[in-house]
């Protein structure tokens, strides 16, 4: 038994084989299948950054902007 590893986008509930091992594989062919998903990147809810998120640091002089304001027209 040969083995090969690959990644590949889901799409449509489908797994694309890569032209390179396509040649490889014969119609009818029995193959297994080992799916391994890379985990999401999570959002540390500890450290520097998510102590600023929750308590940000007032700077005398600055002020917050809104959405609107940020994004308006000159």
């Amino acid at each position: 038994m040969s083995a090969v590893e690959f990644q590949a986008r889901v799409e449509n509930g489908a797994i694309a084989v890569p032209e390179a091992y396509k040649q490889e594989l014969l119609d009818g062919e029995i193959v297994t299948v080992v799916i391994s998903k890379q985990p999401k990147k999570k959002i540390s809810q500890t450290g520097m950054i998510a102590e600023l998120t929750r308590n940000p640091v007032q700077v005398q002089g600055i002020r917050s902007i809104t959405r609107d304001e940020m994004h308006e027209r000159l």
